[in-house]
């Protein structure tokens, strides 16, 4: 990555109107649904929302919205899906894409399968080649209302891998909508917010495209992590990661990962940002394993992106 291109991720003023949206779903392909199934019903509390084509399944929290798509194949990610919050959200989000060259397509209703009123959504290629949704409103009533001992309270973010970070944050910022955070100073990760908490998606240049390099489940506290960590144990599933605090974001974290090996974190604490009363610069953190752990520690083989080995 050119220093110029390290240098435009802080010169952006993440103009445009701010689109307030949330993650909602995610697909990925693995090589066992059966496994993959049983794991985030015992681990995460999830139960079968539905049968998709090939042997896939649907998987979600009882009520409301689903949260998985599982499919059939080797380890990738397949789609993954924002909820547009802003009244006519969608239609200015497909519009600023449409003027910026991208093809938007509707989204298919059953990717909206518990819609607040009528559904709207569109679906777009990322600068990647990734599938996006972007959808209105959806049920959540199953998130928020449990045990976050033993189940996680909501999903809370994904962070994407590539080897483009500033187009992909050009399409998240100057199109989309959303605004930078912080990153490092390298220019190889970077954090993007779309609502008050500090980010709803990442980026992060691990020498490949198009794929997960981890997503997040939010708890409520510090006591949750001792619980959790307990629990895992007890389900013979390994900490891969933490606990630790992350710098930016400054959340406590865990790592864990399903039988495919995406890596899942489990996350509280996390920043707020109040982007309608103050005004934000984005913020540079050096490549180095304490800003990613303010705790310090190993970090796993996965994380180490950069000359720093971050």
């Amino acid at each position: 990555m050119s220093d110029a291109n390290r240098i435009t991720l802080t010169q952006n003023e993440n103009a445009g109107t701010l689109r307030r949206t949330a993650v909602s779903h995610i697909g990925f392909r693995v090589p066992d649904v059966a496994a993959a199934a049983q794991f985030y019903s015992r681990v995460l509390g999830m139960e079968r929302h539905g049968d998709l084509p090939d042997g896939g399944l649907r998987l979600g929290w009882g009520s409301g919205h689903h949260v998985i798509d599982l499919l059939p194949g080797e380890q990738g990610l397949v789609h993954y899906g924002f909820e547009v919050r802003d009244e006519d959200g969608v239609a200015g989000i497909a519009e600023r894409l449409t003027a910026a060259g991208y093809e938007v397509a509707d989204l298919d209703a059953s990717f909206i399968d518990a819609a607040v009123g009528s559904p709207a959504g569109i679906s777009v290629k990322d600068p990647d080649g990734t599938e996006v949704h972007f959808h209105s409103e959806v049920q959540r009533q199953g998130e928020n209302s449990a045990d976050p001992g033993r189940r996680p309270v909501k999903f809370q973010h994904t962070t994407l891998t590539t080897t483009d970070v500033p187009g992909l944050v050009s399409f998240y910022v100057d199109t989309v909508g959303f605004r930078i955070s912080d990153q490092l100073a390298d220019g190889r990760f970077c954090w993007l917010r779309s609502d008050k908490d500090h980010h709803t998606l990442a980026v992060v240049d691990t020498g490949r495209s198009g794929d997960i390099d981890h997503y997040s489940y939010d708890l409520a506290e510090w006591e949750d992590f001792k619980a959790w960590c307990d629990r895992l144990s007890e389900l013979d599933v390994d900490v891969q990661w933490g606990p630790g605090r992350h710098g930016p974001g400054n959340n406590l974290f865990v790592f864990f990962d399903d039988p495919a090996g995406n890596h899942i974190e489990l996350s509280a604490e996390m920043e707020k940002f109040w982007d309608d009363r103050v005004a934000y610069e984005p913020r540079r953190w050096q490549p180095i394993p304490h800003s990613v752990n303010l705790w310090g520690g190993q970090t796993p083989t996965w994380r180490r992106t950069s000359e720093a080995r971050v």
